[in-house]
Formats: C-alpha cells, structure tokens, sequence
C-alpha cells in the first residue's frame, strides 16, 4: 500500500476534499489520508510514499519532519529543501533569466543590525548606501516589501522618498525589497500543478479576499492566455514546484510577474470560489497519485527545478532551458 498524506493546518476546505478525491478514484495499492506523527526518528522514513506539505512554512518542526522524510525517499510536495532555501527576490533575479519580465527591484539591507551583529560585521556595506540611483532605477510610486514575505505582511505603497525613509524606519530587521509599481490593466492568478496543469484565473488584489477571483470580467485574448501559460510553465521549471500559484500584472499587454514564490498557495474553497476549487482539488489528487505509482524505494523522490540540475551540471540557467 502507497500512502499520500496531506500535511495541513487551519484550513479547513482543501485538506479533505483532497483525500477524498484520491480515495475517490479507487487506485489500487494507494490510500490518502491526513498525515499523522507520533515521533521522528533520525534517518527513519514515514509510512507515507508522498506528502502534500500545506505548512511548514509556519511550523519549522514539520519543516524538519519533512526534510527528514525527503531523505529516506517520501516524495515531499513542495521540495522542503528547496522551499527552506527559496525567497522572492531570488524569484525576481530568476526571471530576468528565463525570459520572464518582472517588475524593477532591489534588495536592501535590514533597517536595524541582526541580534547578535554590530558595525563590524557590516563592513563590506557601504553607508550611505546610493539612494539617487537606487530611486532612480525603480522610479517611484514604489512598493516596499519583505524580501521572504507573504500575506501582505509588511508592505507599503510609496509615493516619494520621504514617505521611503519613513517605511524603512518602521521595517527592523526585515530584510526588505523596493519594487517599481505597476499599474495594470487586468491581473491574474494562475495555478500550476505538477510543473504541467496551469489553471489562469482573472484577479483582483485590490478586492477583499473573499472578492478577488473575478468571475464576471471579460475574456481575455488568447495570445495573452499563452503567454501567460508559457511565463507560468518556465518559472515553475526553474523553481520545480510541484504546487505553485504565480501572480500577473497586465500593463501594456504585457505580463509582468508580481508574485510566483507561493508554495502552499490559497485553496479554500470560500476565496477561490467552486469551480477554481474543484479544479485544484482534481489535479491535486491526480499528480498526487501519479507520484504515488512512480515512488521508487531507496531514492529520493523531489522535483528540482532546472536552476538546480543546470547548476549542477555547471550552466547558468537561461531562457532556452526554461522552456
């Protein structure tokens, strides 16, 4: 018997849908249920052929559950050690090379020094740092955000440099990124499951929550459609995600990518409405269950995105291998 675990939290719509629709599909020798621990045990594997991870990202102690389940050959959905090592600057500096446009952005340094760090440990650091081009380059309104953040946390709209200043006095010892607006004509979300299922759903972040997967707007063109398909297969090529959502903004009619570092992506089904609901939950079930039948015992059983095998083989990722 292959077991598929869902490892979860608060939610409360997706976790179970899921393993009723594996269940559901009746495939012999393969089982879903929500994943269960009593003890973890150094270099001891899981009963489970392949985990849906839904919360590491909150509780490092699942994180080294799943790290530890990774390595005695659990399929772990996402990669915990590529999930452990990924933010979405990095994301940002990854699309400029797989052909991807993404908005201006740029790193900054935290606003106070690291516990347990003083001057001297930032003397490769230049103080004051060029703030002039630094402005210049991005141009402003900006938006100014965690570098490793999520849920909107921490984020400001900026008008000018004062109000930079100002925001940046506020941010501590979050390592933060100053990032060009955009203003957009449309904007979508789009799933990706399994680095091949792309669902493109049109969006409206300025919405409440609960209002943002637009239903009633107008169809968009199909160039549009393939483009913003093919931007959403190269990223999540290169990151290997098995389970993604990444974010569009429209401007010009070009797709910028705002967003595409969402590992445990929304999948309630009160936000995202029915039919985006029962699509994730279907294609969950499916590439859950297509991982199950190629578990192989005594090998690690992740996805590793092209920017690790290329790196691995001594090439620089690019357009072409993305593709």
């Amino acid at each position: 018997m292959k077991k598929v675990g869902i490892l979860y939290g608060q939610e409360s719509t997706f976790p179970q849908a899921f393993i009723e629709a594996v269940n559901a599909k009746k495939e012999k020798n393969i089982f879903a249920e929500a994943v269960h621990i009593d003890k973890v045990l150094q270099g001891e594997a899981t009963d489970y052929a392949v985990i849906i991870d839904r919360i590491s990202q909150d509780v490092p102690f699942y994180r080294g559950y799943l790290k530890n389940a990774a390595i005695c050959g659990t399929a772990v959905l996402n990669n915990p050690f590529w999930w452990s090592a990924d933010e979405k600057f990095f994301n940002n500096a990854l699309a400029t090379k797989v052909g991807v446009p993404v908005p201006k952005t740029v790193l900054l340094p935290s606003n106070q020094l690291p516990t347990d760090t003083n001057s001297n440990s930032f003397r490769n650091l230049a103080y004051p740092l060029d703030w002039e081009s630094i402005f210049q380059y991005v141009t402003f309104p900006a938006y100014f955000k965690p570098f490793a953040g999520g849920g909107w946390k921490n984020v400001y709209k900026l008008e000018n440099a004062e109000d930079f200043f100002k925001a940046y006095s506020e941010t501590g010892q979050l390592v933060m990124m100053l990032q060009e607006e955009v203003v957009f004509d449309d904007y979508y979300r789009c799933y990706c499951l399994g680095g091949k299922e792309v669902r493109i759903m049109q969006y409206e972040p300025r919405n409440p929550h609960h209002l943002r997967y637009v239903t009633d707007a107008k169809p968009a063109g199909k160039k549009l459609l393939a483009t913003i398909k093919d931007y959403v297969l190269r990223l999540n090529k290169a990151l290997g995600y098995d389970f993604n959502t990444v974010e569009f903004a429209i401007r010009d009619g070009v797709p910028l990518a705002i967003d595409f570092c969402n590992p445990a992506p929304d999948a309630d089904v009160n936000s995202v409405g029915q039919e985006n609901f029962d699509w994730v939950v279907e294609n969950a079930a499916k590439m859950a269950i297509a991982r199950a039948k190629a578990h192989k015992d005594g090998q690690l059983n992740l996805t590793w995105g092209s920017f690790v095998t290329e790196a691995t083989a001594g090439k620089l990722v690019s357009a072409e291998t993305s593709k």
